[in-house]
């Protein structure tokens, strides 16, 4: 199944309603792990090793960084951006379905955009 890593700034009622809702969905935090104020390239690299897709709001700044380690030939495991528009209850939906539709690697170096 899909493992995922939220990283700081990503909506804390997605992941809480993402882990009342789908109890086995493996879902991190950023402040869980240690990596608090961890800036992005230290974040992506934690998920590469731990083998996570990143979940972000960061449009701004994630999305370059992921795509930088992809081009350097690096892993990144992939990389969802949850526009802020975007409902809690959508967006809980849609990494649902990525968990468990999907499987390990399908999103490697990849970075898509929320909604499906």
């Amino acid at each position: 199944m899909i493992r995922f890593l939220a990283d700081e700034n990503f909506s804390g009622p997605v992941v809480r309603g993402l882990r009342r809702r789908h109890p086995d969905v493996d879902i991190v935090t950023v402040q869980e792990v240690g990596l608090t104020a961890a800036d992005d390239p230290a974040v992506l690299e934690w998920a590469a090793r731990e083998d996570r897709i990143v979940v972000t709001n960061d449009a701004r700044t994630m999305i370059g960084f992921a795509k930088q380690k992809t081009a350097a030939g690096l892993a990144m495991p992939g990389l969802i951006e949850a526009g802020r528009r975007l409902s809690a209850g959508a967006a809980i939906n849609n990494l649902y379905t990525i968990a468990v539709c999907s499987e390990p690697g399908v999103w490697e170096g990849r970075v898509i955009h929320l909604p499906l």
